[in-house]
């Protein structure tokens, strides 16, 4: 890419950037727009509109993001989001603080170096002016390579002491959440897998109690034995459909008879597949008829489900945290595979149809699919490195003649040398995420917070070996094969003489995620499209206009990587070529803005973990700041600095403080802390509520008695003893 194409890209991305800007001060202010601009406010109960919200100044949503407090996000969002913003800013401190020292020093040192002129590029062949400005310009052996050096130990130290910084500061967010008054279920309670056969004439239940009551007389309270809950699930989606169904069917009738006849007009549909073949019937009539057949089936099945489907994991509910803390983090049997204790999660997070999974089992599933993510990988880099490469103009003049005429005209060629890479890169990496989720699942993973974590992870090294690493390798492969067939020793020095040259690349890459991405998420264009097209043509309920604009959560799965991608691209390429640290500055400065706006306005969470993705947040940057410090400790290499052996240490220093880090603080978010569970609630627990919250829907009946789970799952010790 040469230097037009990267100014038309960066001057249209920021174009773009302010017309999307402007249309979220338009579109924010209409009161048919509230539900999609503020629903998080809306849920609340508050005020879209509080404060300055509809003021004319299009960035008076800056000023509300800006003076925000943490409190307040952890009001609104939960203290994960807090801790996602811990997080932007931290990376946004190292930047900064890098940035002032690593600017000033290594341009004007790269810059005027005139003894040596790069030949080699990666996208046109051209001397790149933007190539002048990096370590790519400073002669093999020199002096200045010193300053780089330094720069490159000045950037790793501010990122550990930042680090450090920010792991002191989530751990005390935790603790001081988890210290909070307020009764949250899951801090009573424990899930237990792994439990053993039953003995003759006991029930699943009784063992349970019996085990429990002996190990903590005082404060075991009951426990509720995890069943088996497909079939239930899939009667209860069904008759839940229905009933939505009926609603909208009941709305349509009511609105013709105030559009037509007085009588109106009774909606049909077909009794066949998805409502399009079959005989025509009444709609209304069939949903209540499917309702009153579906009603006494969902009850027999769940008195049989809670009977016969008993599996060998249960929730344990205690009448204290501390204990409940403490029961967590204990071992209770002999055998590591039997009796296995783990803290609950939230009731709406629990993954029940992995309750069942036993210990090995979860250990092989766990390496089975370790072994599928890394096929995945391979298999994949395969196609970015193609597309990497392909995507180039010179390429596909090579490969496609026919479209020469087409991108020899100057504009289009400018432009899709701009942006055609990077949007093919964006469009494949947006197929993977839920194969990556659905793969954690399988794991046998507890909880959907941890699946989202774990998914995370995968997603995290995928991006890294495959966009980051497959599109400088690939392209370099691409563009110098027949150099390589010619000389195989020359593929290290002509990779590493590319780096600089695929710097333009990955600026291009990260101004594009910065200013469309973050100009899209402020202005929730496609949301608001969706929103008002299902409101005119398929909204008829209240219940189906919430789901319509439902705004959903941040998205850790798929955000946190994609973060870490561009973290990691900037510290590879920090010391390298120094430009692109103002374009991390530009996408974490804009993503604490613009997100912090949807945090405290747009996005609901959908589970609250309490910070413990953090770990593996910290733990990722440091993978990122090691594959820079390896990278340079490379390229010094190829540069023949006689004194390369001086950042040896760096690597070493990062997994040390990775390993003190870990011992420090891991252990207190991997289990609550005694000292923290042991605080006072402002009010004496309601332990029948606490357990009534863990019931998953599906096995909740109006009609069913208080006492559902005791006279259902003590059956079975009863027709044991008269046998």
């Amino acid at each position: 890419m040469d230097f037009s194409s990267f100014l038309t890209s960066l001057g249209t991305s920021f174009v773009i950037f302010v017309i999307l800007m402007l249309l979220f001060t338009w579109l924010s202010r209409k009161p048919g727009n509230a539900v999609v601009y503020y629903p998080n406010r809306i849920l609340k109960g508050l005020d879209p509109w509080d404060g300055r919200s509809r003021t004319r100044n299009p960035f008076a949503w800056i000023q509300e993001a800006l003076s925000s407090t943490e409190q307040d996000v952890i009001n609104m969002s939960g203290v994960d989001s807090a801790v996602y913003f811990v997080f932007l800013g931290t990376v946004l401190g190292i930047l900064v603080l890098s940035g002032i020292v690593l600017l000033p020093v290594l341009l004007p040192v790269a810059a005027t170096d005139k003894s040596v002129k790069i030949s080699n590029n990666t996208s046109t062949g051209d001397v790149n002016d933007l190539d002048k400005l990096s370590m790519g310009n400073v002669v093999k052996k020199s002096p200045r390579l010193w300053a780089f050096l330094i720069a490159t130990y000045w950037l790793s130290f501010v990122a550990y002491y930042l680090l450090w910084r920010a792991y002191t500061h989530v751990s005390l967010l935790r603790a001081t959440a988890l210290m909070s008054p307020n009764v949250k279920p899951e801090q009573f309670a424990v899930l237990v897998r792994d439990i053993p056969p039953v003995t003759e004439g006991q029930s699943r239940k009784e063992q349970v109690d019996s085990y429990f009551k002996s190990i903590y007389p005082e404060t075991y309270y009951r426990s509720m034995i995890a069943t088996d809950n497909r079939e239930v699930n899939k009667i209860y989606g069904e008759l839940e459909g229905y009933k939505k169904k009926l609603a909208h069917a009941e709305a349509v009738y009511a609105e013709s008879k105030q559009m037509g006849k007085p009588e109106g007009s009774k909606p049909t549909t077909k009794t066949g597949f998805l409502g399009l073949i079959g005989k025509k019937v009444d709609s209304i009539e069939y949903y209540n008829e499917k309702i009153n057949e579906l009603i006494p089936k969902l009850e027999a099945e769940q008195k049989f489900t809670l009977r016969e489907k008993q599996r060998a994991a249960a929730l344990v509910f205690f009448t204290n945290r501390v204990t409940a803390a403490s029961a967590a983090q204990s071992l209770h049997a002999q055998m590591v595979d039997t009796w296995t204790v783990d803290d609950a999660s939230e009731p709406n997070q629990l993954i029940w149809a992995n309750l069942k999974i036993k210990f090995f089992e979860r250990q092989i599933r766990q390496y089975v699919v370790y072994f599928i993510v890394a096929l995945t990988i391979f298999f994949y880099m395969i196609p970015i490195a193609f597309i990497s490469a392909l995507t180039t103009l010179d390429n596909l003049k090579n490969l496609l003649p026919f479209i020469k005429p087409v991108v020899n005209i100057g504009p289009i060629r400018t432009i899709l040398e701009a942006y055609l890479p990077q949007i093919a890169l964006i469009v494949f990496l947006a197929l993977l995420p839920k194969l990556l989720l659905f793969l954690s699942k399988q794991e046998g993973i507890p909880s959907e917070s941890h699946a989202v974590r774990a998914a995370s992870g995968k997603y995290f090294y995928f991006i890294i070996l495959n966009v980051f690493i497959g599109v400088m390798v690939g392209g370099t492969l691409f563009t110098t094969f027949k150099k390589i067939e010619k000389d195989p020793n020359s593929i290290v020095p002509l990779l590493a003489n590319s780096i600089p040259g695929n710097a333009t690349f990955f600026l291009t890459f990260v101004a594009l995620k910065f200013f469309v991405g973050y100009g899209l998420e402020l202005s929730r264009m496609v949301p608001l499209i969706i929103y008002h097209l299902k409101r005119k043509y398929l909204c008829k309920t209240e219940a189906e206009l919430k789901e319509a604009w439902s705004p959903g959560d941040l998205g850790y799965a798929t955000r946190i990587p994609g973060d870490m991608l561009i973290i990691t691209i900037v510290l590879c390429y920090s010391v390298i070529s120094p430009l692109i640290i103002p374009f991390g500055v530009v996408y974490f400065g804009l993503g604490w803005l613009i997100l912090r706006n949807q945090a405290l306005k747009v996005y609901v969470p959908s589970f609250e973990s309490y910070g413990r993705m953090w770990p593996h947040i910290h733990t990722r940057i440091l993978a990122a700041l090691l594959l820079y410090q390896v990278t340079m400790l490379g390229y010094f290499g190829v540069k023949e600095f006689v004194y390369t052996p001086f950042l040896i240490p760096l690597p070493i220093l990062s997994l040390l403080f990775g390993y003190v880090c870990h011992k420090k603080f891991y252990r207190s978010f991997s289990n609550t802390a005694l000292e923290v569970a042991c605080q006072e609630l402002k009010e004496i627990p309601n332990m029948e509520h606490v357990f009534r919250s863990f019931v998953p829907p599906s096995l909740s009946s109006e009609k069913t008695e208080d006492d559902q789970f005791e006279d259902a799952l003590s059956q079975v010790s009863r027709m044991g003893s008269l046998a």
